[in-house]
């Protein structure tokens, strides 16, 4: 088949084209269906927005300024934004994550100093020492309980036997 007998028409109402004889698709011999040829192309995955903090800063500068209705709903609008970001800023602002022009990492912060590590080791070996007291003190009561079970047990054979 030469290419002067082919047309492009889509399949099954895809919109990508692919090339099928004139005298029809081919048909698969199994499900008696037309073929239909998967689009090559992959589609790229979509990437979220990242704002600069100077963006962000003229953003909420432009909110303040914003004293009639419907303006920061315009300004959002033109922006592309949600008021949800703009919340979100204004939080950030008023933590002061907005300040510095470095962005602020995220997950753990800088390791821990060697003061701040032993600290935290002796508050465990505390807490594991004041538990270990804690049973420490119940065994002993307990021990006191039968050593004075055991001296009225022998105090009462004593006075049988008398």
């Amino acid at each position: 088949m030469t290419t002067q007998n082919m047309t492009k028409q889509p399949l099954n109402g895809t919109s990508s084209a692919t090339v099928v004889p004139i005298d029809g698709p081919s048909i698969h011999p199994i499900a008696a269906k037309p073929l239909t040829v998967p689009n090559p192309e992959a589609t790229p995955k979509a990437k979220r927005r990242t704002f600069s903090v100077a963006y962000k800063r003229r953003i909420l500068k432009e909110a303040v300024q914003c004293d009639q209705q419907g303006q920061i709903g315009a300004l959002l609008r033109r922006e592309g934004l949600y008021s949800s970001q703009l919340t979100e800023w204004r939080r950030q602002e008023e933590m002061g994550k907005l300040s510095s022009t470095k962005s602020q990492k995220r997950g753990r912060s800088a390791t821990q100093t060697a003061e701040e590590k032993k600290i935290k080791k002796l508050q465990l070996e505390n807490e594991r020492l004041q538990k270990k007291l804690a049973q420490a003190e119940l065994i002993i009561d307990a021990q006191k309980k039968i050593a004075a079970l055991i001296e009225m047990i022998n105090q009462n054979d004593s006075e049988r036997k008398s």
